[in-house]
């Protein structure tokens, strides 16, 4: 082979090498780009444990969600150990090295001077940095974070601290939920109070009022009576259906018609599609009782109460109308202010409830007037509502 030619292979065989070491790099570097860059993927590992972490503290400080949290805590914060506690003791340890009694007695010092002063703790000892965050709801200091670390530089001492604060939120939103429950709760046991008094009492007259002259019908009416107390006071749960709240009306009506004789007519259009929709435990029935205390009662020959459901896209729309007293829209704006909190108890009741569950712009629409009746309109979604919550009253 002459010279020439030897240098050519050779220049051929370099250039072949250099385009296929820039093929390869084009294809890592590709590669590497659409995996994302080190930011990026430090960024998704930080929202997926705090994902995983979530779920966990959403009833508050509790030692199983502790426990299920701080596993995916200390990965975030990449430390030995990381401990999550009340304002009394430990609800969960999570270790990925030896954690000693030693350490345990430091970590519970700092912890407590966390609480204390409701700031940032730092300590070292045995061959450990110990930081110790508080976690708040308000002003007040409810537990801690700690975590222990063989290096703790500033950036780690803020990660805590933010890692804290990250806690807290999840705390609050927990204890808000708590408080709400509590109110609704509240709420119910003012709806079920309301019914007792005036109704068992009416309803057991009527009833006593049959027995010499009509037992068939006493019994009947104290089947009736039996099957509505027991839906009014049930205990399960803050939801019930379109169906289920009609029937405990169709009920109680039937007591209320036991009294009233045929001043009261019902006329019913409910449309079938919206019966098993989902709606707020006694939302119904104290608008159908308000339509006979004040807007048929005091009238002598009585009048009609209509009760209509039908179907409005993802909605269902309920009315509950009456041609009886009607009332002054002044007095109704106070009543529902609660600046009169002897009149319409179940009226405000329930509006208030609507509002907590469905937003404040989802009340009662009520249309009124002296003398010309109460048409009462509440729109709800066909499904449960995501805000709602799942609590026995």
């Amino acid at each position: 082979m002459s010279p020439a030619l030897q240098v050519t292979l050779i220049v051929a065989i370099v250039l072949v090498g250099i385009a296929l070491v820039g093929y390869f790099g084009f294809k890592i570097s590709r590669s590497t780009r659409e995996m994302g860059t080190d930011v990026e993927e430090a960024t998704y590992k930080t929202l997926h444990h705090m994902s995983v972490a979530v779920p966990h503290l959403e009833r508050g400080l509790t030692e199983d969600g502790a426990a299920k949290s701080a596993k995916a805590l200390r990965r975030l914060l990449n430390c030995q150990v990381l401990l999550i506690s009340d304002t009394t003791h430990v609800l969960a340890t999570d270790a990925g090295a030896d954690f000693t009694a030693e350490h345990e007695e430091t970590a519970a010092n700092v912890s407590k001077s966390a609480l204390a002063t409701g700031k940032t703790q730092v300590e070292r000892s045995s061959g450990m940095d110990f930081v110790s965050a508080p976690i708040t709801v308000g002003d007040l200091s409810v537990g801690t974070v700690t975590a222990l670390s063989r290096r703790a530089g500033a950036s780690f001492v803020r990660a805590v601290s933010e890692v804290a604060v990250f806690v807290s939120a999840q705390v609050s939103t927990a204890q808000l939920d708590e408080s709400k429950a509590m109110l609704l709760e509240a709420q119910m046991r003012a709806l079920r109070a309301q019914i007792s008094p005036h109704f068992i009492y009416n309803s057991l007259n009527a009833i006593a009022s049959f027995i010499n002259t009509d037992p068939a019908r006493a019994r009947e009416l104290v089947i009736e009576f039996a099957d509505f107390t027991r839906y009014s006071f049930r205990r399960r749960g803050e939801f019930t259906t379109l169906a289920e709240e009609l029937e405990a009306i169709d009920r109680y009506l039937l007591l209320e018609k036991a009294r009233f004789g045929e001043r009261i007519k019902v006329s019913l259009q409910i449309a079938p599609e919206v019966l098993p929709t989902q709606i707020p435990f006694l939302a119904l029935q104290p608008l159908v009782e308000n339509a006979v205390r004040h807007g048929l009662e005091a009238r002598p020959d009585g009048g009609v109460i209509s009760i209509t459901a039908t179907e409005d896209g993802m909605h269902a729309l309920i009315s509950v109308e009456d041609d009886g007293m009607g009332m002054d829209p002044e007095q109704l704006a106070s009543v529902l202010a609660g600046d009169t909190p002897n009149m319409h108890v179940g009226l405000r009741n329930v509006d208030l409830r609507m509002r907590q569950l469905y937003g404040n712009s989802n009340g009662l629409v009520i249309e009124t007037a002296p003398g010309a009746g109460t048409l009462i309109t509440l729109r709800v979604p066909k499904f449960r509502p995501p805000s709602a919550i799942a609590s026995d009253v």
